[in-house]
């Protein structure tokens, strides 16, 4: 059977390219599948070329487990560094409270919490309404045997303050 199209004049054989076609997917899935004349190399033959080989997995899981090991070494490092080797001179200072004494003073309040036996300076500071430094102190603690300290310093601003603050307190 021929049809032939009008406008471009060319010819097509169905039963024939039909044929052809069912017949090449057919050689397709015999070599596909390894059952037909001519089916390739063998499953051994292909791993080795792209290297899929006992000694090449033998190598992937050794940097695997290498891997894996240096992970867990500097993991514990760090954890041993942060956690148990922290230092355990601890100092904490929390705000208490402030009062405008007037126009050119603030006294600050706060509670210092530091191993017995160390000397700390701490760091005041007097805020204006615009959140303007007006003040600025830094006080000098002794050492005392007591952990935990309330504490009271005036601190003197140039200006009228909103509020007295800890600034930072640290190890003298």
């Amino acid at each position: 059977m021929r049809t032939t199209t009008d406008e471009a004049s060319e010819t097509w054989d169905a039963p024939h390219d039909a044929a052809a076609v069912g017949g090449a997917s057919r050689a397709l899935a015999d070599t596909v599948s390894g059952s037909g004349p001519g089916s390739g190399p063998d499953s051994s033959e292909i791993n080795a070329r792209y290297g899929r080989t006992p000694a090449n997995r033998r190598r992937v899981r050794l940097w695997a487990w290498l891997t894996a090991a240096i992970f867990v070494v500097v993991l514990g490092a760090w954890l041993l560094w942060a956690g148990l080797l922290e230092n355990t001179d601890a100092l904490e200072a929390q705000n208490v409270a402030h009062t405008v004494v007037d126009d050119r003073e603030v006294e600050v309040t706060w509670q210092l919490n530091a191993e017995p036996g160390t000397s700390t300076s701490c760091a005041l500071q007097a805020l204006n309404e615009s959140f303007s430094i007006v003040g600025w102190k830094i006080v000098e603690i002794p050492p005392s045997e007591l952990r935990t300290r309330s504490l009271t310093e005036s601190v003197l601003t140039s200006e009228q303050s909103v509020t007295g603050l800890i600034y930072r307190c640290w190890l003298s």
